[in-house]
């Protein structure tokens, strides 16, 4: 009997060389086409007709479609038809090695896998001034593709005021579950959520915690209460599907470092992680927004589609492989993403745009993606060393503070301009610099700056985030925050107004004025208090209770408990 699943077998040969041959015509396709777009470039420089060409909507099956499935195709193809997984789903390889279907995977098309330049050179908004900093370097900043200085409608009301109806366990309006976002079935895991939800209402009042200081926290009953059910009861499955390097590979160093230690950590963690998804609360979608973009941006594109292409059809395969995302159209699922694209790649799939809880850097409420009430806004950490993520922790105290206010950096975005326009070089109290001149870092490098002032101005680049607050923290230097339509990080638990500063972009002329007008007593409580909220903001190789792993998975559980309703 002939074997005709044998490559000898003349059906099987035709049917392995059209195989190869329609690859062979995607990927000569995919370079005509990309030809004929650099031939089509000059005809494009008015900005409405470039915008409205990489706007245009993507053709069924056509150039990228074809390539990034392509891509994909090892790592995707063939997932089986819906049905529930197995109750118990191995963890032991996770992050350890490619997950497989038992397909071999196709070499994705060469013009998608041409690597950025490695992370050390390539940080949105650089925030160091040391020898081994890009900016110092020269290199340019990577900013947004152009097209997506346009807001994305999400059809949904993005701010707070706009929302009628249910109120969170702190008393701010919130996005109550859609009704195609209710479980089609209830579990276990939902009464826990409702239990939750209603013991954290009727929180009681918190008595005096020495690992907690009240006034840094909107209501520290609630937040001790909701912390200490997500201690006893949170459980998060993880999808093992997907290969590295986009999936379970984190990134530990420069200003993406976020999105890769919570990766790592949760990844590793025994005390939330159930290799049972039938007992979770929440669903962990462990892909890299900053692998995402080392791996299919193609440079010079100035079109992030292949992201979201592939984000797309990962998501479409999940929801056809199991049952878990399908249940609440992904209201119970989650993914972190630091890197600035990170909002803009879930573009092409309603679901994950619109339910999911994003937890995200970028967490601008003006551009219709990012959804306060449900998603988390994720502190942006710069690392230089993953081996010691506390190194340099710490600054001089306040009478040894000399300088009102410090800021150097790249010039990027609208704030920094402006900032450099009214305070570069003209007043010895406000140090705002384009780059630190090397006359004055052979004295005091960047670091050394932070530590020795009393304020650290933290504008807006490209984007709303910057990872000078978090710095700021570390060094103990009172933030200034310059970015409007920022949700700031943690904002559903912390009382940012008790160690930080908010300033208008408007009223950046009136910059000093301001923050002379600070009263020296309430400076030094501002200065105490960013000593203490610290902790919070600092990555342990293993987590410690209240640290900032805990307390970005505490804002994901907090979105989700609030989305349930009681009956």
């Amino acid at each position: 009997m002939p074997n005709n699943t044998s490559p000898s077998h003349p059906s099987a040969a035709r049917s392995f060389l059209s195989r190869r041959r329609d690859r062979v015509v995607a990927a000569c396709a995919a370079v005509a086409a990309f030809a004929l777009f650099l031939a089509a470039a000059p005809a494009l420089e008015d900005p409405s007709r470039r915008r409205a060409y990489l706007m245009r909507p993507l053709p069924s099956g056509g150039l990228n479609e074809t390539m990034v499935d392509a891509a994909v195709e090892g790592s995707f193809a063939g997932a089986a038809a819906s049905s529930p997984p197995p109750a118990e789903v191995p963890l032991s390889s996770l992050g350890e090695s490619n997950f497989s279907l038992g397909i071999e995977p196709t070499p994705a098309p060469s013009m998608f896998l041409v690597p950025s330049p490695s992370p050390s050179e390539n940080f949105d908004d650089g925030s160091m001034e040391e020898p081994e900093h890009p900016e110092l370097k020269g290199n340019p900043p990577k900013g947004p593709a152009p097209f997506l200085q346009e807001p994305i409608s999400s059809g949904l009301p993005t701010m707070s005021s706009d929302i009628n109806g249910e109120h969170d366990m702190d008393g701010k309006p919130v996005l109550p579950l859609r009704p195609e976002q209710a479980p089609l079935w209830s579990t276990g895991a939902d009464k826990e959520l409702i239990y939750a939800k209603n013991e954290i209402i009727n929180a009681p009042l918190a008595s005096d915690d020495p690992d907690l200081y009240a006034p840094l926290f909107r209501n520290v009953s609630i937040f001790k209460r909701s912390y200490e059910l997500m201690e006893r009861l949170l459980k998060v499955f993880i999808y093992h599907d997907g290969a590295k390097p986009i999936f379970h590979s984190p990134e530990l160093k420069g200003i993406y470092a976020s999105e890769g230690w919570f990766m790592k950590l949760m990844e590793t963690n025994q005390n939330f992680v159930v290799r049972d998804p039938n007992r979770a609360h929440l669903f962990y979608l462990p892909y890299s927004s900053r692998q995402l973009e080392h791996n299919l941006y193609v440079p010079g594109s100035n079109t992030i589609d292949p992201l979201c292409i592939f984000v797309k059809n990962y998501i479409n395969m999940i929801s056809t492989k199991y049952s878990y995302w399908n249940r609440t159209k992904g209201a119970d699922h989650f993914f972190v993403a630091c890197h600035d694209w990170g909002p803009y790649t879930t573009k092409l799939h309603d679901e994950l745009r619109r339910n999911t809880i994003k937890v995200l850097c970028n967490a601008d409420l003006s551009e219709g993606v990012f959804i306060r009430g449900k998603d988390v806004s994720l502190p942006e950490t710069f690392l230089r060393a993953p081996r010691r993520p506390l190194r340099d922790i710490g600054g001089r105290p306040v009478a040894q503070r000399t300088i009102l206010a410090f800021f150097a950096g790249q010039m990027h975005g609208r704030v920094r301009p402006v900032l450099l326009k009214y305070w570069g070089d003209k007043d010895a109290d406000m140090r705002i610099y384009s780059r630190l001149p090397r006359r004055i870092t052979r004295r005091r490098n960047y670091v050394q700056h932070m530590k020795s002032s009393r304020y650290c101005i933290c504008p807006m680049g490209y984007e709303v985030n910057s990872p000078r607050i978090v710095e700021a923290i570390y060094y103990e230097c009172v933030p200034v925050i310059i970015a409007d339509n920022f949700v700031l990080p943690f904002d559903d638990a912390l009382n940012w107004s008790a160690f930080s500063v908010v300033v208008p972009e408007r009223d950046v002329p009136k910059l000093k004025e301001i923050l002379l007008a600070i009263p020296e007593s309430q400076y030094i409580t501002l200065q105490s208090n960013v000593k203490r909220v610290q902790k919070h903001f600092l990555w342990h190789p293993n987590p410690v209770k209240y640290d900032i792993f805990h307390m970005i998975l505490h804002s994901v559980w907090f979105s989700r408990v609030n989305q349930i309703q009681i009956e």
